[in-house]
């Protein structure tokens, strides 16, 4: 009797959909797993509703759990940028084989290793009541911080699929220490699936500091810089070798 292809689920970050796996879910499914990349509340839409704008972290935790716990078997979880964050939230609270976390947001806690972390998040707070809002992708900042990698053309096809995102959300993930709530908070001894973590090298927004500093929280986890890489490990060039490193990394296990 076959086994069944193990179950890998994609968690796209901030601004994003389902569509922002498309190289990755392939390459996934080409090795042999059963991928998943569902959408995050509201993300599926073209016209989310005003709703979205005070969507929690803890929301978008509580559906991917229940889509975990429909499986059949403990999941493998691939998270970008704010998926990288809810795969670490999920990693504490339900059984995982493992969890592949690529240029991951920081959970409650740790702090930022740059200047410019810390500017685009005081930058942020001159929008007045953001964290109750839906907020409109920042294409400017987008092209210059998170696709500067990426061919011009392929970039404005990518800036163009952008959509809004939780105010509250991003409160929370950015602003963690004015959380009261601690939403993004992480308890690390309870994560004990083995966890990679790729960083790249020239990532402005989730720097290799930053992530270095989150795989310090996680007993076993093993952790990489990408020199040359930026933010968009999932498509900018060079993301077919961040694929396959996740993939020999699997293989391992």
């Amino acid at each position: 009797m076959s086994k069944k292809p193990q179950p890998v689920v994609m968690i796209h970050g901030s601004f994003c959909g389902p569509w922002a796996w498309h190289g990755f879910a392939q390459k996934f499914a080409g090795s042999g797993y059963k991928v998943e990349c569902p959408a995050l509340r509201f993300h599926d839409m073209a016209q989310p509703p005003e709703a979205l704008g005070t969507t929690s972290l803890s929301d978008y935790v509580a559906d991917l759990e229940e889509h975990l716990q429909a499986l059949a078997s403990p999941a493998i979880l691939v998270g970008h940028s704010l998926g990288g964050l809810l795969a670490q939230m999920l990693a504490a609270r339900t059984k995982l084989k493992a969890a592949v976390l690529l240029a991951p947001a920081a959970p409650w806690g740790v702090p930022p290793s740059s200047l410019l972390e810390i500017a685009a998040a005081q930058s942020l707070l001159l929008k007045v009541g953001f964290w109750n809002k839906v907020l409109a992708p920042d294409l400017d900042g987008m092209e210059r911080q998170a696709l500067s990698r990426i061919p011009t053309a392929e970039r404005a096809a990518l800036l163009g699929r952008m959509g809004p995102e939780s105010g509250r959300a991003t409160f929370e993930m950015v602003h963690w220490g004015l959380d009261m709530g601690r939403a993004s908070e992480v308890e690390a001894h309870k994560v004990r699936c083995p966890l990679l973590l790729l960083a790249g090298g020239e990532d402005r927004i989730c720097p290799p500091g930053t992530v270095e500093r989150i795989a310090a929280l996680y007993r076993g986890s093993h952790y990489e810089k990408l020199p040359g890489m930026g933010h968009w490990l999932i498509g900018e060039p060079g993301w077919e070798q961040v694929a396959d490193r996740a993939l020999r990394w699997l293989d391992g296990l």
